[in-house]
């Protein structure tokens, strides 16, 4: 069982002992600190929480601990049921909520579930923030209202065509271009609430002919939810086979989107943001963020538009300070995640599709020409296990002295910056181990980049 507590929200294993997986006593635990900061915190007069969940089939069963947790501890809760996670941002905000709660394990295993928290402006805690709940948590610092002051529960299941109408309005959306061309679409939903959404998302953007794959909200993942290559080779052979124009996948809380070509291969997660920032770009010009770990990619369409590209450490919410900090049009991060400001700061799949539908359309390209006409980098993602003994920070150090003429970035692990490639190196929040990203412009010399860091960090 696990139980993992840190910046992207309370995560783990359904059931358990309490504390060794996420068990009922955890789920209500950790709402009622959130609750308990949310009202030590918050300035407003509302006392309207949000929550949405995913499709997971222990999705029902957390919903109603956290709801009626949230009752219990005097909040008024605004229930959007089955929704993703840009949506239950969305609502966040349309709702003037004092907060949200979004519970889903994203790309994990079926056995996983989380409790993502968002702030009155439908973005997450920041990493003090949650520690502070985490701390609420740990103490028991929290207190249950009287018979008089419970909260009531208010259901809104519109927010799905909310969120569609929103990303249609986008002005670099262009809804009548992506109808023109009678685009033919896969999508590959891995069961959950993103065979509901997406496929609606692309009938309001004129697309009438979609294949949908695994997109019934059964919670039953049909493969393992992270849309990696390897997890994907349905969609890649329906590609290969039925003539389609492009294949969208998302996980299971619709917050990343990975592409598939025309001809079955992969465009490749790290190329979504590139993609779609090179189109917003080509519009309107303006500064871009992503983390330390995601494709150089990014900063050399932004340097061809004349712009500025800013890295931030790894984490959404990090990645969202620095755009504002910024004030960044577009950024993200390389696992597919894209953050448009105009519509939100949060990683949003159904932004990620329109835009790129309209890319399509106006560009006139397949699939495949996009990707030949982008940066062309190949990332290697490896780890070397250590002994718990082992000062992982004091080893970092030493690697950084060793680089000491590169490009040096620190702010988030180490990352070294050659002329023709880069590696990053992070150490593990839960086990000792370092992971070791590289870049370079193909695969085998990114691999043998990150073969030669590792044979410097056991010498």
């Amino acid at each position: 069982m696990s139980l993992i507590k840190s910046i992207s929200g309370i995560r783990g294993t359904i059931g358990g002992a309490q504390g060794e997986g996420l068990s009922g006593v955890d789920i209500v635990k950790f709402t009622a600190a959130y609750a308990a900061f949310i009202r030590k915190s918050y300035k407003g007069e509302s006392n309207v929480i949000v929550v949405g969940r995913d499709a997971r089939i222990s999705g029902e069963m957390v919903s109603h601990l956290v709801v009626g947790t949230l009752l219990s501890m005097g909040f008024d809760v605004v229930n959007i049921g089955m929704a993703s996670t840009p949506t239950t941002e969305l609502a966040v905000t349309a709702e003037h909520a004092c907060g949200g709660i979004i519970i889903t394990a994203s790309h994990n295993p079926i056995q996983w579930n989380a409790l993502k928290l968002l702030n009155c402006n439908g973005e997450f805690l920041t990493d003090k923030e949650g520690k502070e709940v985490i701390r609420l948590a740990d103490n028991d610092e929290y207190s249950f209202a009287d018979v008089f002051a419970l909260g009531k529960e208010y259901h809104n299941d519109a927010y799905i065509l909310h969120h569609i109408s929103e990303v249609k309005a986008l002005r670099l959306v262009d809804a009548e271009a992506i109808r023109s061309k009678k685009f033919k679409v896969v999508v590959d939903a891995v069961n959950s609430i993103g065979g509901v959404i997406i496929p609606q998302l692309l009938r309001a953007l004129g697309v009438e002919d979609i294949i949908e794959l695994n997109c019934e909200a059964t919670g039953k993942f049909a493969h393992t939810p992270e849309p990696i290559p390897e997890n994907l080779t349905q969609i890649a052979e329906v590609m290969r086979t039925a003539g389609a124009d492009v294949g969208f996948v998302v996980d299971p809380d619709v917050d990343r989107l990975a592409i598939v070509m025309e001809n079955g291969e992969m465009f490749v997660e790290e190329n979504s943001l590139v993609a779609i920032a090179d189109y917003v770009l080509g519009h309107t010009p303006g500064d871009t963020v992503s983390n330390l770990s995601s494709s150089r990619g990014l900063r050399d369409v932004t340097r061809k538009h004349g712009c500025k590209y800013t890295a931030a450490a790894v984490g959404e919410v990090n990645v969202v300070t620095k755009m504002k900090e910024t004030n960044a049009i577009i950024g993200g991060e390389g696992n597919g995640g894209i953050i448009y400001p105009e519509l939100h700061y949060g990683r949003d799949a159904l932004v990620g599709v329109a835009l790129f539908l309209t890319l399509m359309a106006k560009s006139g390209k397949k699939v495949s020409e996009i990707k030949r006409d982008l940066p062309q980098y190949a990332i290697a993602k490896n780890k070397i296990e250590l002994t718990p003994d082992i000062d992982i920070d004091a080893l970092l150090d030493k690697v950084k002295e060793r680089f000491a003429n590169e490009e040096i970035t620190d702010i988030d692990g180490v990352k070294i910056d050659f002329p023709d490639s880069w590696v990053h190196l992070r150490k593990s929040n839960t086990e000792p181990i370092i992971r070791i990203y590289s870049e370079a412009e193909t695969l085998d010399k990114a691999n043998e980049l990150a073969q030669s860091i590792m044979q410097i960090i056991k010498q």
